[in-house]
């Protein structure tokens, strides 16, 4: 069997001398991939479990974009100087998976550690997409999010809309659209990230496989499936929507957000985590979170919804004593108190249902509404096979694939049938390809 990055030693352990201390904290080095506002605040969790104890110092580190902190840490677990925990998003998971001798399984690190941790204090749906086919969780949840409806209250005002009643289906979205472009709007509403929102998270949330064996939870021999009828309805909707601005498409990632911001579109899908930066664009008018759409004939929807985000790895090769550090930090992180504050600050869910619990009794959801729409979107039913989550090799590449598919058929290039069956069939040799170097 060929593992990913097997056959590397351990890498040097880093010791921390704090000056005030009589002994040596060991240190704890987590790369990240948070800029900004949110390094800031992953600065403050560090500096708070700092506070809490002596024995260990948790010392974080921006290394770019989340590509880059991955192929950072993979470079330096090669070199033997990697850190003990990377910041890895959610289309990394197989990647992170197939390196078995380079990760220490988080439910195995806080057994060894002695630590408590009870798997079933985390949401389901966040928890289910990082662990094994056993329930093992393998990495610590850290920055989940999910897609939810952004729409703006005024424009539903003046459009004769209700402004408390976001569209609950695709149809009553078509007709809330065109309500809203004869009240003078141009669009009726875009997305950012439209894999994840249009065809990921649409399957999920329509409970019909993305992949075969349970969207690459069950193996490594998975083929896509988003070619399907219920696919192409919807995308061929969206394309032929496109060519009057109900829908209009504005870039690959959060491109589209000025659209919402500046009013040219009056609704807007994107992460739930977005919140942050909605409230602070939006400033003209008044916005409002609702679920996602979803189609009314498709059977078992809606469903839930999916996570984005990304969690904590660690990497294997260091000592026993300084892992100690690691499960003491994440049990620190796991608390209700952190996680509410992180979930408060950010618009990331919580990942335990005692945070979700501390952040309604504090008061927070009531005074900023919609702020638990992604929550009780993620918690709508339990997970199946088709809402767990998604597990494919080279996923970044196969995203990178569905987006020029998705482009050709926004563009009027190719039907919907076509854009997505080519996606299907250059996304499966990107799976062959992974297999192959995993078999």
């Amino acid at each position: 069997m060929k593992h990913g990055w097997i056959g590397f030693g351990a890498a040097v352990a880093l010791i921390g001398f704090g000056a005030a201390q009589a002994q040596a904290a060991v240190e704890v080095q987590w790369w990240h991939a948070m800029g900004g506002r949110l390094g800031e605040k992953v600065n403050a969790i560090a500096e708070g479990f700092n506070a809490s104890q002596a024995d260990y110092k948790v010392v974080p580190v921006y290394k770019g974009n989340y590509t880059e902190t991955m192929t950072g840490a993979i470079a330096a677990f090669r070199a033997k100087q990697h850190p003990h925990i990377v910041q890895v998003f959610e289309v990394g998971t197989a990647t992170m998976m197939a390196a078995k001798g380079a990760i220490y399984p988080v439910y195995e690190l806080m057994a060894d550690s002695g630590e408590a941790f009870d798997p079933g204090a985390y949401l389901p749906s966040v928890t289910g997409y990082y662990t094994d086919t056993d329930g093992n969780m393998l990495s610590m949840p850290f920055n989940s999010s999910t897609p939810v409806l952004y729409y703006n209250k005024d424009a539903f005002k003046k459009a004769g809309l209700d402004p408390s009643t976001p569209p609950a289906t695709w149809p009553a979205m078509g007709e809330a659209a065109k309500k809203l472009q004869a009240a003078g709007y141009a669009c009726g509403f875009t997305t950012g990230w439209q894999s994840w929102v249009q065809l990921e998270n649409f399957s999920a949330w329509h409970n019909v496989p993305f992949a075969s064996e349970s969207n690459g939870f069950a193996g490594l021999n998975t083929e896509l499936t988003f070619n399907s009828p219920l696919h192409v309805t919807h995308i061929g909707q969206l394309a032929e929507w496109q060519k009057s601005k109900i829908f209009d498409y504005g870039g690959r990632r959060s491109d589209s957000a000025p659209k919402f911001y500046n009013q040219e579109c009056a609704m807007y899908m994107n992460s739930s985590a977005a919140y942050a930066g909605v409230s602070s664009n939006t400033k003209d008018f008044e916005f409002g979170v609702g679920k996602l759409p979803y189609w009314p004939g498709a059977d078992g929807a809606p469903q839930n919804s999916i996570i984005g985000g990304a969690t904590l790895w660690v990497l294997a090769g260091h000592d026993a004593s300084e892992y100690k550090g690691v499960a003491k930090f994440f049990a620190y992180l796991s608390s209700a108190e952190v996680q509410a504050d992180w979930h408060q600050f950010t618009g990331y869910l919580p990942i335990t249902t005692a945070a979700a619990d501390l952040t309604r009794e504090q008061g927070f959801y009531d005074k900023n509404p919609g702020t638990d729409t992604a929550i009780k979107q993620m918690t709508n039913k339990a997970p199946t096979a088709n809402s767990k989550g998604l597990r494919l090799g080279n996923f970044v590449q196969i995203r990178d694939v569905i987006n020029e598919e998705l482009e050709a058929i926004w563009s009027g290039q190719k039907s919907a049938q076509e854009g997505l069956d080519d996606a299907v069939a250059r996304g499966n040799k990107l799976l062959r390809s992974f297999e192959k170097a995993n078999m």
